[in-house]
């Protein structure tokens, strides 16, 4: 995950979320608080090496917690996540914070 640095008169943060190929999948979504942890609507674009990667627009001074759904049914948090807090699934979310 990389953080765009706030330019002076914007009011949204951009980030790259990113996935190694070493996750091994066909495909993957970005799943989180800030798309209602929808598990369509945020598709990463794999790229040629294997890897996946999605951009996202958002609001500073917030953190959000996060996941990766692969293949539709395999659930994985970000090495490089800001934190981790525990889900009421029994596993931990991935937290950016802006």
């Amino acid at each position: 995950m990389k953080k765009a640095a706030l330019r002076k008169g914007n009011k949204t943060c951009k980030v790259t979320f990113e996935l190694p190929a070493e996750v091994n999948a066909q495909t993957a979504c970005l799943v989180g608080e800030f798309n209602d942890w929808n598990t369509e609507s945020l598709p990463m674009k794999r790229g040629e090496n294997g890897s996946f990667s999605v951009i996202v627009s958002l609001k500073p001074g917030q953190a959000y917690r996060f996941r990766y759904l692969l293949d539709g049914e395999r659930w994985e948090n970000d090495t490089a996540a800001d934190a981790y807090v525990p889900n009421p699934y029994g596993s931990d979310d991935s937290v950016v914070q802006l």
